[in-house]
């Protein structure tokens, strides 16, 4: 009987699955707008399509990823790679996914607009084609695919870093401006207190980050890109948080302040001490385990003893794993950019224009009805019959070097090695990886100095 309400159940579903985001999470949610539903049914998507990237990594999945046939022809150590090469194909089916609806997607201007019923629902038969993709991808000769591959997600991942930083100033915004408003509403000690709090916390991590990548990071001698990338960063948020006070800067932009300049400011530290992660020279890169060892050694040893000094090697280790602190801190900063974006309705005109998001004069007011059926009101509303409150092209685009940064991220930014059959870590990662650190600060300057250059045009 249990099973037979289940099927039924599942039945009940069926329905849905086929039709809206509205259905689909009708019995569930509270009142929302179908774009935010939708954004985050899809979100959803791209992290189960994360967990399970993160599973096949997991110890023991090379056994059964062994099983599949072709899988590891012309691999010395499958075992080590196979992992890898499951990650590759899981985030490839995903980027296929998001990029055909990137361009099935373009121009839709409202949900009028046939193809938006698509992207509103179907779900059913989406969630279908991604598991047909995913499975077909598993079946991809080898060849020059993964080198292929990673060149496309090095490039990709480079340009989902400097979206999570447009998310970023976006969030920093938002929350100064909000902090700002309730500070001048009442209780104006109480918020100007938490807003000097956040700011000094920011700061101290970004400072500690600093003092810990000169310990761990460079040596007296040799470490020299190491020494420039932390200087020349360092350097350079100083500098950005300088502009920001600045009175010609305070007076086209008033919400403009430390706030912001903190959160890009420890944000460049995070992109710091990535790239240095991924160097080659293992001499100017320890591990986190040979890092906890340096602390600990000191106080570890008897008052005799010598310390063992920990030779350094170039050479990359045999199965390198994924799950080390940048990584992880790099999957959390992904989750938060990728819900962020899902249900954010920024008020920042540049924001929206650089996401291509529609005005805020076609969104619908919050204390509307809207649709009855059964004589109750929908839980989830169609807010985007005049017109769409964020480019569905560009959302999928940003889903699509998404699944590529996943990849990348859950491989350490590896290059496989044909040669070897290994997975190494090359310098081209790292010049990524600092470069983007550098666009963000540039990004960053030029929000706070577009209004002093352009004068003849309106940026509030």
């Amino acid at each position: 009987m249990g099973a037979v309400l289940g099927v039924c159940s599942l039945a009940s579903w069926i329905p849905c699955l086929c039709s809206g985001a509205s259905c689909l999470l009708c019995r569930c949610c509270p009142n929302s707008r179908n774009s935010t539903v939708t954004r985050l049914i899809y979100a959803f998507l791209l992290l189960l399509s994360t967990l399970v990237a993160c599973i096949m990594l997991a110890p023991g999945m090379e056994k059964q990823l062994k099983k599949v046939p072709g899988f590891c022809d012309g691999i010395v150590d499958c075992e080590a790679l196979v992992g890898y090469r499951a990650v590759y194909r899981i985030s490839f089916a995903m980027a296929v996914f998001f990029c055909l609806f990137a361009l099935l997607m373009i121009q839709v201007k409202s949900s009028k607009d046939p193809r938006a019923a698509v992207h509103n629902g179907f779900w059913f038969f989406k969630i279908a084609a991604i598991v047909g993709i995913m499975v077909g991808a598993f079946y991809i000769p080898e060849g020059p695919f993964t080198t292929v591959l990673f060149v496309c997600g090095t490039i990709c991942a480079f340009l989902f870093i400097l979206i999570q930083l447009v998310l970023l100033v976006d969030f920093a915004h938002s929350w100064n401006e909000s902090w700002v408003e309730r500070m001048e509403e009442g209780n104006s000690r109480c918020w100007y207190a938490a807003l000097l709090s956040c700011t000094c916390l920011n700061y101290v991590l970004s400072f500690i980050a600093i003092v810990l990548f000169y310990i761990f990071y460079t040596k007296p001698e040799g470490c020299i890109e190491n020494k420039f990338f932390i200087s020349i960063n360092m350097i350079l948020c100083i500098a950005v948080s300088i502009t920001s006070i600045l009175p010609k800067v305070q007076e086209h932009q008033p919400h403009s302040g430390l706030l912001q300049s903190s959160a890009i400011t420890l944000y460049t530290m995070y992109l710091t001490w990535s790239a240095m992660s991924n160097e080659p020279d293992r001499h100017c890169n320890p591990s986190l385990l040979n890092i906890i060892s340096q602390i600990a050694a000191p106080t570890s040893l008897p008052v005799n003893a010598t310390a063992i000094p920990v030779i350094p090697t170039s050479a990359p280790l045999k199965s390198p794993q994924w799950w080390d602190a940048q990584s992880i801190v790099g999957l959390i900063i992904f989750v938060l950019c990728l819900l962020y974006s899902s249900i954010r309705s920024s008020n920042n005109s540049q924001v929206n224009k650089l996401t291509l998001s529609a005005s805020d004069s076609v969104i619908l007011d919050d204390t509307t009805g809207g649709d009855v059926e059964d004589g109750e009101p929908r839980r989830v509303l169609d807010n985007e019959k005049d017109g769409v409150q964020y480019s569905y092209s560009f959302f999928h685009l940003m889903l699509f070097l998404a699944s590529l940064y996943i990849m990348m991220t859950l491989t350490n930014w590896y290059s496989p090695d044909a040669e070897t059959k290994t997975l190494t870590s090359k310098w081209p990662a790292v010049w990524v990886k600092i470069s983007s650190s550098w666009v963000c600060l540039l990004l960053y300057f030029w929000t706070l100095v577009v209004p002093l250059v352009l004068t003849n045009r309106d940026f509030n």
